[in-house]
């Protein structure tokens, strides 16, 4: 009961709040970003010190290395996390704009213009970045903010958090335009999916079981960012060169994260000569191979299951299968995929546009690592997570996609008759 009312004051306090955040300025809030911005540059010491209490807590309960690396806080992530809320500061503020304009045969004045959602819980889990990330663009989009992060980083998060809102009530933004919920009992989850008089939309980024009790116990509108695996497709007349280092690039540079690549699928055409130096190179990086029946006969690697195939690793770890066709391993990547992000690598016009038409995925590319399905690299500034559903938005979803379509209309006394 005492979460209860603690979570439906959170939520009270945050609907008043969305009020005012609806018609402020961009003055207002791009001030109130920068000053965020530099207030987390000048805390850096004292976000470490949170930090390395969830990172000593995460190796003390065995998380994995690619686990701990999505939630360490170097000097660098840091500066990056500042700089994101620059960026947004200076993108374009969508709230307001005119999508649509025309006037009605009886001279109606019709128009269509962005408006704030109003009040947005995320739910996520690991990365404390997404704290700040998700604080800016609710802010600039005019709209309130309920976090609830994962207990893996409930230090750094926290952190993170107080910085940004004492900096942004510095400048004029209501202290309840972010709130955080500070408890890390899972039942607030559940009382947070109950705010359906205050919350307007619930955008969780997390694994298939956070996913998966939001569907089934939320009484609010969803947004999912659901698992990322993602497919690099190595058509038979794929550059070698091109071939290798985008496979590696998509595996290793980054293997925590929901962009990586956890399918490679290669063409049979091109397999015994491309997949040993592919294999090779992945190996000493780390990683491990699991293959299907064909694969296992040209590498070394252990077998695969038919669950590696809808398996998001966020590790080391990849699955690789060979195919006997173009139309096969689109039927993979769309069975099996999670429609985040998949690519194909090919010197062929006509299966780089098929693939680009057939693969059912909020992003796909041709000859480029599948790294890159970012908000920032996408130059929308930080994003909220990247949507796979198909409703209201997809892909990375940054200030367009906080925001919803508001009709207005002039008249002159027109009547319906």
């Amino acid at each position: 009961m005492i979460l209860q009312k603690k979570l439906e004051q959170i939520g009270q306090q945050a609907r008043i709040a969305s009020n005012t955040l609806r018609s402020m300025s961009r003055g207002v809030k791009d001030a109130a970003l920068i000053h965020a911005a530099q207030a987390l540059r000048n805390n850096k010491t004292e976000l470490q010190i949170e930090n390395a209490k969830d990172l000593e807590a995460g190796r003390s309960k065995g998380l994995s290395n690619a686990m701990l690396d999505r939630l360490e806080l170097t000097d660098k992530r840091i500066t990056a996390m500042a700089e994101g809320l620059d960026v947004i500061a200076a993108l374009p503020d969508p709230v307001g704009d005119i999508t649509e304009q025309y006037i009605h045969p009886n001279g109606l004045r019709i128009a269509r213009l962005r408006q704030p959602l109003g009040v947005v819980g995320i739910i996520y889990e690991s990365r404390p970045n997404v704290t700040a990330d998700a604080a800016a663009l609710c802010l600039k989009s005019g709209n309130a903010t309920i976090l609830r992060g994962g207990s893996e980083a409930i230090h750094s998060n926290l952190a993170i958090a107080k910085i940004f809102s004492k900096a942004v009530m510095e400048a004029g933004v209501s202290e309840h335009a972010l709130q955080i919920i500070t408890t890390t009992d899972r039942a607030a989850v559940g009382e947070m999916l109950k705010l359906e008089r205050y919350i307007d939309v619930i955008i969780p980024r997390g694994g298939k079981n956070l996913i998966a009790r939001i569907y089934d116990e939320s009484r609010i509108p969803v947004v999912a960012h659901l698992d990322g695996i993602c497919h690099t497709y190595i058509h038979e007349d794929a550059d070698a060169t091109m071939a290798k280092r985008i496979a590696v690039n998509a595996k290793l540079q980054r293997p925590g994260v929901c962009n990586t690549m956890e399918t490679l699928l290669i063409h049979e055409a091109g397999a015994p000569l491309l997949l040993p130096d592919i294999a090779k190179e992945l190996t000493e990086g780390g990683c491990e191979l699991r293959g299907c029946e064909r694969t296992c006969q040209l590498i070394n690697c252990n077998p695969a299951t038919e669950t590696d195939w809808t398996t998001e690793y966020l590790d080391k770890i990849l699955s690789i299968r060979v195919v006997s066709s173009f139309e096969e391993a689109v039927c993979h990547i769309n069975e099996y995929g999670s429609h985040h992000s998949d690519a194909i690598i090919t010197e062929s016009y006509n299966a780089a546009e098929r693939f680009l038409d057939e693969v059912d995925s909020a992003s796909v590319y041709v000859n480029a690592s599948t790294r890159f399905t970012d908000g920032f690299e996408f130059g929308l500034g930080a994003e909220i997570g990247i949507s796979t559903s198909k409703l209201h938005c997809r892909g990375p979803m940054a200030l367009e996609g906080l925001t919803s379509l508001k009709y207005i209309v002039h008249g002159t006394g027109q009547i319906r008759e």
